[in-house]
Parts: C-alpha cells; sequence; structure tokens
C-alpha cells in the first residue's frame, strides 16, 4: 500500500538548472512528496502535480510556499538583475523557519575573501559564502550546505568556444591552461546530493559541505580531453586587464579565473567533503570525458561532407 503520509519537500527554483536537477532527483527517489516553487507557476504546470507560486523577493509568498514542508532545497541566482542574495536568503530562511521547516538544503559556494585573505574578490562565491552564517545561526534540526563545481555545461553556454582573432575556435581567457584548478561537475547530478542529504539527515543533515565534483582539470586537460574526441580546439591565456575589458562582467569572471589559479575552484583539499558527497548521493557522478561525449556538439569537419 502506497504511503500517503511522506514528507514534503519543496524545491526553490524548480525551473531553474540546479532546482530542477533536485526536483528530477527527488522524484526518481520516490521517498518524498514534491512540491515545485516558481515564480510563474501558470508557465510550468506540466513539472509536477504541486506548482506553487514563490517569489524571493516577495516574502509574503513563502509562507504559503513552504507551509506543511519538512525539507527546503535554497538556491538563489547572483546573476539574475538586481538580486540581492543576502536579502533574499535571509528571509527565504525565516519563512522557513516559522513554517516549521526540519532541515533546509542551501546551495553555496565558498568564501574567497577568507580563503585568500581579502586578496581577491568575487561576490558571486563570497556572497554566498556568507550565507553559511544565517543558515547555521537559524538552528533547524538539520541543515546541509551543497556545493555547485564549474558546470561542464557552461563549456556548450556561456563559456562555449568562440571564433578567435587567428581563425581558430576556442577559448581565450585570464588563466594558466597548465595549472589543475578547476573542479567540474554535470550540474544535472547535484540532485542526488541533494535528495540524499534530505533522505540521511543523520549522516548529511548537521552543516556538511557537499560539493559536486565530476573532475578536476586544467584548461589543457579540458582541450585535450575534446581533441582527443575529434575536436580541434585552441586556448590562449590573455591578461586579466584585457579580458576585464571585453564586455560588461567580465572583470568579475578574469578575477574568478585569478582566484582558481591560486587556490582552485573549492579553494581547498576537499577530498573527503566530494567522498562524502558521492556517498550520500549513492554514486559516482560522470566524468568530463564521457560527459562530453555525449553532450559536447560534434566537430564540425567530422560532418561538413554531409551538410
Amino acid at each position: 500500500m502506497e504511503h500517503t503520509n511522506k514528507k514534503l519537500i519543496a524545491v526553490i527554483g524548480a525551473t531553474g538548472q540546479q532546482g530542477g536537477a533536485v526536483v528530477r532527483a527527488l522524484q526518481a527517489g520516490n521517498q518524498f512528496k514534491v512540491r515545485a516553487l516558481t515564480r510563474n507557476p501558470a508557465k510550468h504546470r506540466e513539472l509536477l502535480d504541486e506548482v506553487i507560486q514563490a517569489d524571493l523577493n516577495r516574502p509574503e509568498t513563502l509562507a504559503a510556499a513552504f507551509e506543511g514542508a519538512h525539507g527546503i532545497f535554497l538556491v538563489t541566482d547572483f546573476w539574475e538583475e538586481g538580486t540581492d542574495e543576502a536579502k533574499q536568503a535571509s528571509a527565504a530562511v525565516r519563512a522557513a523557519k516559522d513554517a516549521g521547516v526540519k532541515h533546509l538544503v542551501w546551495s553555496t559556494l565558498p568564501d574567497v575573501e577568507a580563503i585568500s585573505g581579502g586578496k581577491f574578490h568575487v561576490p558571486h562565491f563570497t556572497g554566498k559564502a556568507k550565507i553559511d552564517r544565517i543558515v547555521k545561526d537559524a538552528g533547524f534540526p538539520n541543515h546541509t550546505f551543497v556545493i555547485a563545481p564549474m558546470y561542464y555545461q557552461n563549456l556548450v553556454g556561456v563559456l562555449a568556444p568562440q571564433k578567435q582573432t587567428d581563425g581558430s575556435v576556442g577559448w581565450a581567457l585570464p588563466l594558466d591552461p597548465t595549472v589543475r584548478s578547476i573542479h567540474m561537475g554535470d550540474i544535472t547530478e547535484l540532485g542526488d546530493i541533494v535528495a540524499g542529504a534530505f533522505a540521511r539527515p543523520d549522516q548529511a543533515g548537521h552543516g556538511e559541505y557537499l560539493p559536486l565534483v565530476g573532475d578536476f582539470m586544467s584548461f589543457n586537460e579540458i582541450l585535450d580531453t575534446l581533441n582527443r574526441q575529434g575536436h580541434n580546439l585552441s586556448f590562449k591565456q590573455v591578461p586579466k586587464e584585457v579580458y576585464a575589458g571585453l564586455f560588461a562582467g567580465a572583470a568579475e569572471i578574469a578575477e574568478t579565473f585569478s582566484y582558481f589559479q591560486a587556490h582552485t575552484y573549492l579553494g581547498s583539499d576537499s577530498y573527503d567533503q566530494i567522498a562524502l558527497a558521492n556517498k550520500i548521493a549513492g554514486q559516482q557522478p560522470t566524468k568530463f570525458s564521457a560527459w562530453a561525449q555525449m553532450n559536447f556538439p560534434a566537430p564540425k569537419n567530422a560532418h561538413s561532407a554531409a551538410r
């Protein structure tokens, strides 16, 4: 007989990459009821049985969205115009406390300011890290921190290879390509860690940090992996000052790469945290080469005859 008394998990940002991954993993695990939270429920009826409006910029929408929830997955979007992550997260934490939520999972990032002793200024990392304390201090019976890596998906998205001035296709970035510095992963697999944390609060509900890491690479290793798969991509290291002037937001990205180069993406040897995350997820995350084989568009020259 099916138990109708499954605990309810409410997922913020259910239409985004992280929230969507969490919704799918929870559905697949079938251990919890899932409530998808989005600003435009009418647009996303197909998502789930329960799609509810929640807008982190309108805290009054959160009480109904969180009502009856055992757990909440919280993520904020730094890149969205006008977002105040601290304000959004504080409102969500308050509303979750008021709703009697037992387990909050917060998607955070490393505290670059602390790690680098103030040398690097990467607000889209540090801003999330500062919220960890708010989550900790709220006193939920259980809380968990998950850390998203650099998405493999970025390499076919915002960081897709571009036509370069020398006619090649590839990357021109302010990064030493020989330094192994980038913790990466398939963002769709973050859901497995989050679902695992909700299912095993005894092992992952006491403020553990659980990073999703499928691979740890230098840019040369990324390039070699792709070129071995038949691509012909280039990499050129450009000075930080030059890159910073190329487009809006480039300075922050340049600073982020400088931080990676000095401290790595996660900022420390996170071997134990990664091992725990994989254990909680119940599987090893996908390696970059396997992901690229399936998801990186075939090299142009490979089927140019067919065009």
